[in-house]
């Protein structure tokens, strides 16, 4: 299983991390398709190539094709959204009116149900660093139905993946 390469190439200094791994992939606070959408998403947005290709070959066994891609496209869309919302924050009240003017179709057809999407997109705004889309999608999936658990349980797999990323980008350049 690839999340059990990811484990096994952690060095001790993570160890806390590998378990970390083992405990939320067993995780039943999400369905599997919440669950492996969060890790798939929040992999991609470490931007760590072997993180990325392991968890994705272990994701591909527990998500259908429009999930996957949906997972895949919260982290794309994210990765946009995430620094321009940012930007709007960072330049002041002067830019709160100014149109966003970026195309985002797919959060308004994902593919999967919105509350998944919006779980993924919270997730990989968590590791883009960006408050505004968080909470934005946090009302969105808390009015959807998930709870702060929920929620809590998949900002957990976002830090957990960022903190695996780092400690094998570590062993790289070692």
């Amino acid at each position: 299983m690839s999340i059990d390469n990811l484990k096994s190439s952690l060095p001790e200094y993570a160890k806390d991390l590998k378990l970390n791994l083992g405990t939320l992939t067993r995780s039943t606070e999400l369905s599997e398709q919440q669950l492996w959408g969060t890790f798939l998403a929040s992999a991609a947005a470490t931007r760590n190539d072997a993180v990325f290709s392991e968890v994705a070959d272990e994701a591909k066994e527990h998500l259908s094709d429009a999930a996957f891609d949906a997972a895949l496209a919260a982290a794309s869309i994210m990765a946009m959204n995430n620094v321009a919302y940012r930007a709007k924050g960072y330049l002041g009240s002067d830019y709160a009116q100014v149109k966003m003017g970026l195309r985002m179709n797919v959060i308004s057809n994902p593919g999967v149900e919105k509350s998944d999407f919006e779980l993924w997109s919270l997730a990989v705004s968590t590791i883009n660093g960006c408050e505004h889309c968080s909470v934005a999608h946090d009302k969105v999936v808390r009015q959807e139905g998930l709870t702060k658990e929920q929620v809590w349980e998949a900002i957990k797999v976002a830090a957990t993946m960022q903190g695996v990323a780092q400690a094998v980008q570590i062993e790289s350049a070692r």
